[in-house]
């Protein structure tokens, strides 16, 4: 999200960054704590790393490759709402399963203390289901690997990846945006990584949205 430098805003920003690097497009009403495996089904985030790196250059992912989509977590939801923060386990961050989806060992640590500790699995098994829905998801050609920044209305990022991906309905992916930019694209899937209707969570608003190219 791109916001103008203020000395006001930028106080308060100080505080907020520290805590939300890794809030990328997060659906509001956590749960904090909850029975590990209890949940109704998985988000799929996908972020898109140009427009993040944009903010957070300082970021491994922006300092490391040249990335589009990249996942940012595979959450646990209910039909309102989230579970998070399900146990204190800690991960193996080195897990090789991840880092090639998951670019940045902070917000592997990150996505498994805050969500994967409610999906009932182990770390490894958890890091595995995260590769293999990526893995069953197709991005839409324009969004591998543009070189020039573009301007789409989000109705149409969604039906890119339904055209890429037709066992999937309008309902089953969220397109999001901040500040008229794409942040990333949500989909929902069952506990087994079968298309399922995104229900409470909410498409971007904007008309059209810029699409920040990959460096």
């Amino acid at each position: 999200m791109r916001i103008e430098p203020k000395i006001a805003v930028a106080l308060c920003l100080l505080v907020v960054v520290g805590g939300t690097a890794f809030a990328r497009h997060r659906p509001r009403r956590s749960k904090t704590g909850g029975q590990p495996g209890n949940f109704d089904y998985y988000v799929l985030a996908l972020s898109w790393s140009p427009e993040f790196c944009h903010n957070h250059p300082e970021k491994i992912e922006c300092r490391g490759g040249h990335y589009g989509f990249i996942v940012h977590g595979l959450w646990p939801q209910f039909a309102h709402g989230y579970p998070e923060h399900c146990s204190d386990q800690t991960p193996d961050v080195s897990l090789p399963e991840s880092v090639d989806v998951m670019p940045d060992p902070d917000l592997i640590r990150h996505e498994w203390e805050t969500h994967g500790t409610c999906s009932g699995l182990k770390p490894d098994a958890y890091f595995k289901l995260i590769r293999q829905a990526f893995a069953s998801i197709k991005v839409p050609s324009r969004f591998e690997r543009p070189t020039d920044p573009f301007s789409i209305a989000p109705s149409d990022v969604k039906r890119e990846f339904l055209a890429a991906n037709p066992r999937f309905q309008n309902e089953d992916i969220v397109v999001s945006c901040g500040n008229n930019y794409l942040t990333g694209v949500s989909i929902c899937l069952t506990k087994s990584l079968e298309p399922m209707a995104c229900g409470s969570l909410n498409d971007c608003r904007a008309n059209v949205i810029r699409v920040p190219p990959v460096r």
